[in-house]
């Protein structure tokens, strides 16, 4: 076959290339995009970025654990009292010792985990099931209805945590659940002035002046574009939340107000530890530490949780 003439400006003795040829031994450029990776790819680039969050991840998955399955990890049974074995340091028998009762304590140790772990997140729910709809009303209704509950928010936050939390479980009576419950209603004010600034910006976005010039109704504006938008704050502050109801269900059991005897909760086995400082202070290192460390991985998840949703994090 005659070459075609070449267009006007290029020289006729540029080679062309058959399309077929061109066509068979194609590839993808080196600067195509790449496909989307899959979660277990992020899940590893992520732990390998924020290495102090992914330890604390597994720590609290761990003790989650633990506290599942404790009745069948368990050495001996939490409330089995041995009378010939009383405040016996670490032995190969009992790793942690035994208490002033006889009872192993790493027994104890693990079936208490389950009671901080749910006074934790007991708590924290009651907090958010009642703080983030009253925030949600006061910033958005405006006027004299957020007037009347800031002045009820701030009458609850000028009272001392503890001291509010003692007044409402004697009300509720003693008991976890009372007690944690109480803690959630002084964890409320807390989420709802948090939800009611964030209600504030976001009620003046072009997009909710959209949707409300399309006939939304105040539920379905609240529901749909005011609350996806305000929960990221909400959602770092639950978790800072855990770690300090983690310490209060501690205070609590400690005077008498949280779990009752025989069952075990940490705060309880320090309250009883108190009482033998003197001559086995070993007995208050396992649920102090244990105390610590589950309050500092939820500190720690939290703050990387923030670095994570923060728009200006350089991270």
């Amino acid at each position: 076959m005659e070459r075609p003439p070449a267009p006007d400006g290029l020289p006729s003795s540029v080679p062309l290339e058959p399309i077929s040829d061109r066509s068979a031994g194609s590839q993808e450029p080196a600067d195509a995009a790449p496909a989307d990776r899959s979660w277990s790819q992020r899940a590893l680039e992520w732990a390998i970025d924020d290495i102090p969050a992914f330890v604390a991840l597994v720590v609290l998955v761990m003790i989650v654990a633990c506290s599942i399955f404790a009745p069948w990890i368990a050495p001996y049974d939490p409330t089995v009292q041995d009378y010939s074995a009383i405040l016996m340091p670490p032995d190969t028998a009992h790793v942690l010792g035994t208490d002033d009762l006889g009872r192993d304590v790493l027994s104890r140790l693990m079936h208490g985990a389950s009671a901080s772990v749910y006074a934790a997140f007991l708590s924290v729910g009651v907090a958010a099931l009642l703080g983030i709809p009253v925030g949600l009303v006061a910033g958005y209704a405006g006027g004299w209805v957020d007037d009347a509950i800031s002045r009820v928010i701030d009458t609850f936050l000028s009272f001392p945590a503890i001291v509010l939390a003692i007044a409402v479980t004697g009300v509720l009576g003693i008991g976890l659940t009372n007690a944690m419950v109480s803690v959630g209603i002084v964890f409320a004010p807390q989420l709802a002035r948090l939800v009611r600034a964030r209600t504030l910006v976001l009620k003046q976005e072009l997009y909710v002046d959209a949707a409300r010039c399309f006939g939304a109704s105040p539920a379905h504006l609240l529901a749909r574009h005011i609350l996806p938008n305000a929960i990221q704050p909400v959602l770092v502050q639950m978790t800072l939340l855990m770690a300090v109801a983690l310490l209060a269900e501690a205070s609590l059991s400690f005077l008498g107000l949280g779990m009752q005897p025989p069952d075990p909760s940490w705060g309880s086995m320090i309250a009883r530890a108190y009482s033998y400082m003197q001559i086995a202070p070993e007995q208050m290192y396992a649920p102090g530490i244990a105390i610590l460390v589950t309050a500092l991985a939820f500190n720690t998840l939290g703050e990387s949780l923030r670095e994570a949703m923060d728009p200006t994090s350089s991270r």
